[in-house]
């Protein structure tokens, strides 16, 4: 007895010494080869299992989408097809935003000669500002109008190529209204102190937002889509704009806006996306996922593709432009074009529905800008001819910004995205609060389970073992396994086991992989000294698995596991969910093989402690003690942090309005559970 309590006493004092008084070994150092997979598993490098994994599920939902789409052979087909896919795309948005005033004003007019410009500022969301150009052929009007959300351009509306097509089209006689998307131009959301944008690129701005608005579910598509509805509202709302008559254009980012528009709002008569449609089959087995808006929660599983989007526009008119060299591939297109043309066919108007390949990369070249006036002219002024772009001139940034400053949110009583994931998580906590007063715990946490779909443990299919090679560290054997389970997860570890077992068993879960810690004079070797068996493992994704290692400094903000993360999300899943289910399954079976099915303690750091928080919470009886480390502390600050790091992996879609980390804290016994050092959203120690 006294042995055993020695024991425990000095595994306390090792967890509280910082790595380098333990003897840490970094990864790598000494002579020691700790990797435990081959080059090769199953034909696959261990970077690309999760992603291969996550593949064949979501071609599984597209292969049943396709044998669905087969199926429509009439009208009503069509029409039933309609009201399905709008009715799951709303769903993965969240639905959309109520509307309220737009407070649109006129900040300034400027003659070109042959247009006139005008320059808007509204409000889609209250204080949360749009700022567009409107560009006006000659005449008092009314004119037909196109609407042209930007790509993905640092100066968005002021860039040559948005200034180009806007020309260009009011040359050919129709107004065309511009504008910044969130995140770009006027509306950049990071600032240096000096006014200047803080990242060359608005991906990453978009990324960044993207997650900020995950817990609560506020979708940065949503936000941009409303932006582009309010957009329409504001077009209507002019006595020279007719109404009746509005398109949508845009190429890159702004090609899958308007594809997002022409699908949900009725009012766009014609449409021209551009260097966007290639259906996620192709995209997958080519770039895979692109930028955060571009994917919605639970699409693929729900069977809403690229095509669909064309598909709820008909039988409205659309132009699909095409680049033959984009990295949006060409062959994606013209399956989109093909399963288009049918449905259109369908409803009786083939000719509705038209694709053109201008032998490019990813740009909009003068082929698609000439075709797209002309498609417009075709159906907007009535005129069916062959149209050609003159030359023309276009404006220097400074002279077309909207604002004195280039700068929507120092406008007074501006609003950023992350204020708006504010405002919507501000009365979630409230919300939250009432549902677990009015539900006992096995209610709640059954809510839980189906926000992460994280199966029952009875569910989880068991994990094999097959053993490696074997180190050795004076008293404690060091064994290589692989652990494998039928739907295809394979997890690396490593089996610490002390001369003589004396204190139970840990399952080790670290969020830089096992063997951050696993080098001699590491953490596990340490306990193993003390007579605890350690299983150190990579959770899916991680150590082994990871795709990349992470960068430092403002890099970091990019994850390297990003593009499972949102294949995962595609498919109605988190990495969060997926580890959860690893770590249950690999606790039963650690209980099982080496501890004669006793509860095992659980210790997770870093990227690897919200799903053992929430295993632990499910699970509670599966565990001895858990210990959480560098663990994220609450959601709500991702909600509420604009500079996250890292927390893409780390979080649930819409997971606040039932539940938040300290709830699941809540439901652990005090005397099972270690919180030691928690984080917030930035990764930095919480200050006490």
């Amino acid at each position: 007895m006294k042995l055993t309590l020695c024991l425990t006493r000095l595994l306390s004092l090792l967890f509280l010494l910082p790595l380098s008084l333990r003897g840490q070994t970094a990864p790598g150092a000494g002579a020691e080869d700790l990797t435990v997979l081959p080059a090769l598993v199953d034909g696959v490098a261990p970077t690309a299992l999760l992603e291969a994994q996550l593949k064949k599920l979501a071609f599984a939902a597209l292969d049943r989408r396709e044998a669905a789409y087969e199926q429509i052979t009439t009208p009503a087909d069509v029409t039933a097809w309609q009201q399905r896919q709008r009715a799951s795309f709303l769903a993965a948005l969240g639905g959309l935003p109520e509307r309220t005033p737009l407070k649109a004003r006129v900040t300034g007019q400027r003659d070109c000669g042959t247009y006139r410009m005008e320059k808007i500022l509204f409000e889609s969301q209250p204080g949360f500002i749009v700022s567009g150009l409107l560009y006006l052929p000659p005449g008092e009007g009314p004119h037909p109008a196109v609407l042209m959300p930007c790509g993905h351009t640092d100066i968005a509306k002021a860039g040559k190529v948005y200034q180009t097509a806007s020309i260009s089209l009011v040359r050919a006689g129709i107004a065309v209204f511009c504008f910044d998307p969130i995140g770009q131009g006027e509306r950049r959301q990071f600032r240096q102190p000096d006014g200047k944008p803080e990242f060359s690129s608005p991906t990453s701005e978009h990324q960044l937002m993207g997650i900020s608005g995950t817990p609560v579910g506020n979708s940065l598509a949503r936000a941009m889509i409303w932006d582009g509805i309010r957009a329409l509202d504001y077009l209507q709302s002019r006595k020279d704009i007719r109404g009746d008559r509005l398109g949508c254009t845009g190429v890159s980012g702004g090609g899958t806006m308007t594809s997002y528009l022409m699908a949900l709002d009725e009012r766009i008569a014609a449409a021209a996306p551009a260097c966007y449609l290639t259906g996620y089959r192709r995209l997958l087995e080519t770039i895979g996922p692109q930028d955060f808006e571009q994917n919605h929660f639970g699409q693929i599983t729900a069977g809403l593709d690229h095509a669909d989007y064309v598909l709820l526009c008909a039988p409205r008119p659309v132009l699909i432009m095409a680049a033959t060299r984009d990295y949006f591939d060409i062959h994606g297109a013209w399956n989109v074009f093909r399963q288009s043309k049918r449905g259109y066919g369908r409803l009786g108007f083939p000719e509705r529905v038209e694709l053109i390949e201008a032998d490019t990369k990813h740009d909009l070249a003068i082929e698609m800008r000439e075709a797209s006036a002309r498609w417009f002219r075709r159906w907007l002024l009535g005129r069916d001819d062959a149209w050609r772009e003159p030359a023309f001139e276009i404006l220097p940034e400074s002279e077309i910004l909207c604002t004195p400053e280039g700068d929507v949110l120092r406008q007074p009583g501006a609003r950023s995205f992350f204020d708006l994931n504010a405002a919507a998580a501000k009365p979630l906590a409230a919300q939250r609060q009432r549902f677990w007063q009015t539900n006992p715990p096995p209610a709640a946490l059954a809510k839980v389970r189906e926000l992460a779909r994280i199966r029952p443990l009875a569910e989880l299919p068991p994990f094999t073992v097959t053993t490696g090679a074997t180190l050795e560290r004076g008293p404690v054997r060091i064994e290589k396994l692989t652990l494998r389970n039928a739907e295809g997860t394979v997890l690396p570890a490593l089996l610490f086991r002390p001369a003589k077992p004396s204190t139970g068993f840990r399952l080790y879960l670290h969020g830089d992989g096992k063997a951050a810690e696993a080098g001699p004079g590491g953490r596990p070797e340490a306990l193993a000294q003390a007579g605890e068996t350690v299983l150190a493992v990579d959770l899916r994704g991680l150590g082994e698995m990871q795709r990349g290692k992470r960068a430092t400094g403002f890099a970091a903000l990019q994850e390297p596991n990003w593009k499972t993360a949102t294949l995962a999300c595609l498919l109605g899943h988190s990495l969060v969910g997926l580890r959860t289910e690893d770590i249950l399954a690999c606790a039963r079976f650690a209980s099982a093989q080496w501890n004669e099915g006793r509860p095992v303690h659980l210790t997770g750091r870093g990227e690897a402690g919200v799903p053992a928080l929430h295993a632990a919470a499910l699970d509670p009886q599966v565990f001895a003690g858990i210990r959480l480390e560098r663990t994220l502390r609450s959601w709500a600050d991702v909600a509420t942090t604009p500079r996250t790091r890292n927390q893409q992996v780390n979080t649930v879609h819409g997971a606040l309005r039932f539940y938040d980390l300290p709830d699941l804290v809540s439901t652990v016994p005090v005397s099972k559970l270690v919180l030691h050092e928690p984080v917030d959203a930035a990764e930095q120690v919480e200050s006490r």
